[in-house]
């Protein structure tokens, strides 16, 4: 079997191909696609897969292509979907599709003379100068309305299953338009593989099936599983529903860390074979030694640690693990005041705050500052006897009835940590 194959069953992201394509990935270096609709100016978690297998399938010595859906973006693929996306106008779009393009520049190797460096396309470029009467005449005679009709997509959609209400006629064209593409890259490209998900095996077929009565020609899918958790429940969003972005404007790299370190043991098992590309015996060690103890949480902390790396970098990897440090108390006031606003104040979301002039903070008696200053205790005496009991921190750092903070205390020059005991906390925002 040949070895791209292999390495998506093993790591468990294998879930149906072609007849041959096994057979086309041992005879030659293949060119394969996967497309990504711009619906947001960021991918996020949930295209972490579709990278990934790209990456892959460049490390076996294959070529990537990523497609940016500067097209198909506007009219929204139905697969998996039981409403219609709401369109986006054509400025947005573009915006979108720029970005998606930076993004997934980070990801595959675009560079050098490699013959299978990665490219990306956008298929707006060959879709916008063609009328839909060509559209009409060129594509749509090649398949049958009934060939159309039996893919799940549309079935689900026309049966009323899962609260769907029909389909319109623009989105029942994106199957064709899809397969446009695949035809588009199969002459034009040398492209002779799709793959993505597995809702999108219709649409790939569709491809397949008009290279073959338009070009005479053969062409492949593959898919790979859709990803859940361990539990069956949805994959990839916070419990409000909201998205984990690939863009750290959108979701920091400290929140993006956060996700992968509270996978629960199962899902990390998983997880660190699909996201990760740490080899086999890598991984088997690890899940090893995570059972021997696994309250240390080794699988979550490496797979927290790898997906980071990949998306955000070093650095901002470094900066998430300090932040994390600092919650459970294994760091130095140094780590504390060296925190950026961004990440302290997600690192402390939801702690009160006060806004005090610089004079009401700076030099001013601990038991002043804590009760009378910034309200966090309701009076000196409480101050006082929280203070004979040791309970008091500032920065996480234990003081006593001399303290006084001075401005190298200050979190990012603007913030200061007020505590009391281990869990209640207290933020006093310096006006400068």
């Amino acid at each position: 079997m040949n070895s791209f194959i292999e390495e998506l069953k093993w790591r468990g992201l294998f879930a149906d191909m072609m007849p041959g394509t096994d057979e086309q990935l041992n005879k030659e270096v293949t060119t394969a696609y996967i497309g990504f609709d711009p619906t947001a100016d960021s991918l996020h978690i949930g295209s972490l897969i579709q990278i990934k297998i790209l990456a892959h399938f460049q490390q076996h010595g294959h070529k990537p292509i990523a497609l940016v859906g500067g097209a198909t973006g506007m009219i929204g693929d139905p697969s998996g979907k039981s409403a219609e996306r709401n369109l986006l106008d054509e400025a947005t779009l573009l915006h979108y599709v720029e970005c998606l393009q930076n993004q997934l520049s980070r990801f595959l190797n675009f560079d050098g003379n490699e013959p299978n460096k990665a490219e990306l396309v956008n298929n707006y470029d060959w879709m916008k100068n063609i009328s839909f009467l060509d559209f009409a005449k060129n594509v749509g005679k090649n398949i049958t309305v009934n060939y159309m009709m039996a893919k799940d997509s549309v079935k689900k959609r026309f049966s009323g299953e899962s609260g769907a209400d029909g389909m319109s006629f623009t989105e029942f064209t994106y199957q064709l338009i899809q397969g446009y593409d695949f035809l588009h890259l199969y002459q034009n490209n040398n492209v002779k593989l799709q793959m993505g998900g597995s809702d999108q095996w219709g649409n790939i077929t569709t491809g397949t099936e008009l290279i073959r009565r338009k070009a005479q020609g053969e062409a492949f899918a593959l898919t790979v599983p859709l990803i859940t958790k361990a539990d069956g429940s949805k994959f990839g969003k916070s419990e409000s529903g909201e998205n984990y972005w690939l863009d750290k404007k959108k979701t920091s790299a400290y929140k993006f860390y956060q996700f992968w370190l509270n996978a629960t043991d199962a899902d990390a098992e998983r997880f660190i074979k699909f996201y990760t590309f740490l080899s086999k015996e890598e991984i088997e060690s690890l899940v090893e030694e995570h059972a021997t103890a696994p309250h240390e949480r080794k699988l979550q902390k490496k797979l927290a640690e790898e997906v980071t790396v990949w998306v955000h970098g070093r650095e901002e990897y470094e900066k998430a693990l300090k932040a994390s440090e600092i919650l459970f108390g294994r760091s130095t006031a140094e780590d504390l005041v060296s925190l950026d606003e961004e990440i302290f104040l997600e690192v402390f979301d939801g702690v009160p705050q006060k806004e005090l002039a610089k004079a009401d903070v700076l030099e001013v008696s601990i038991i002043d500052l804590l009760s009378e200053k910034s309200g966090f205790l309701k009076s000196k005496s409480e101050a006082q006897r929280e203070m004979k009991g040791n309970a008091i921190s500032v920065n996480k750092q234990k003081v006593n009835d001399t303290f006084t903070a001075q401005e190298s205390d200050l979190i990012d020059g603007k913030f200061l940590l007020l505590q009391k005991g281990k869990k209640s906390y207290f933020i006093v925002k310096v006006l400068s």
